[in-house]
């Protein structure tokens, strides 16, 4: 079931595209991971998703009785935020909010949920704690389990390991991908491409090309082979996380990848989910998923 569709969107700001030509779609169940360069639109797009920013051009379609309110967000931490003065209950259960409507008290049912999502977390310990005492793996615990009092459905999280130490980062990893065994579908922004294609079931990359498909496809495709050799550089080997069978996995098996320096340009060029796959070396305008 498809819960979220984006046709030839471009997003940006005051009506100025950063990417443009995005097309994809998040099925129930998908762990979907944004990669690409620092700068090259990938909060915009996931704030756009949102609807904190309209879509320069295009459309968003949200299906499967997904509502605007059903929708667990994880936005990067500010230093305001890591210092606020609230107990770990307090901030969980006002993932309820959206739930309340008018009414301007939480019930039983709500915080029930809270606990709930505090035990799914580890952190029913910390429950009387303060937010600002914790550390930042604990704090990122406790605002993922804030958003998941908002939605049974899909997760929308912003480079959630940003500041953590490798194995808070590794535990958050973990807890996302249960989360997602569990049937909660997943967006994330990432800068870590090994962690991505371990844990993804498929790859958004925006930057110089964008690129929508598998994560096997991703890592056969022209902007998968060079994100992953700069990560190779440095030190980390990323076709070797999920045994790619190059005579199984490629960008002919359903991978979308075009420019996107016309695309930004353009933004215009159609995506009909009949038309031929593009394969790498076709002309652009052409491809679907």
């Amino acid at each position: 079931m498809t819960l979220l569709c984006a046709q030839q969107l471009s997003v940006g700001y005051d009506s100025r595209s950063v990417v443009g030509n995005l097309n994809f779609t998040v099925n129930e169940g998908d762990y979907l991971c944004i990669v690409g360069e620092n700068g090259s639109g990938k909060t915009t797009l996931m704030r756009t998703l949102l609807r904190l920013h309209e879509p320069v051009s295009g459309k968003i379609i949200i299906g499967g009785g997904l509502k605007r309110n059903e929708i667990g967000y994880l936005p990067q931490q500010t230093v305001v935020q890591k210092d606020f003065p609230a107990s770990v209950r307090e901030i969980v259960v006002s993932g309820c909010q959206g739930r309340c409507g008018l009414r301007p008290f939480y019930n039983k049912e709500e915080k029930r949920l809270a606990e709930e999502n505090m035990e799914r977390m580890h952190i029913s310990s910390l429950a009387d704690r303060c937010y600002r005492d914790l550390s930042g793996g604990q704090q990122q615990r406790v605002l993922l389990a804030r958003a998941l009092c908002a939605t049974r459905k899909i997760l929308l999280l912003d480079e959630p390991v940003t500041g953590l130490d490798p194995m808070a980062a590794a535990e958050m990893y973990d807890l996302v991908s249960e989360l997602n065994k569990e049937g909660i579908t997943i967006i994330m922004i990432s800068h870590d491409i090994v962690a991505a294609v371990r844990y993804a079931t498929h790859i958004l990359h925006i930057g110089s090309k964008v690129f929508f498909g598998t994560k096997e496809e991703y890592l056969e495709s022209d902007a998968g082979k060079v994100f992953a050799s700069d990560d190779e550089d440095n030190g980390s080997a990323v076709s070797g996380e999920v045994g790619v069978d190059s005579g199984k996995a490629g960008v002919d098996s359903g991978g979308v990848v075009v420019d996107s320096g016309k695309a930004s340009d353009s933004g215009r060029d159609s995506m009909d989910k009949n038309a031929p796959r593009q394969r790498e070396g076709d002309s652009e305008g052409e491809g679907t998923r």
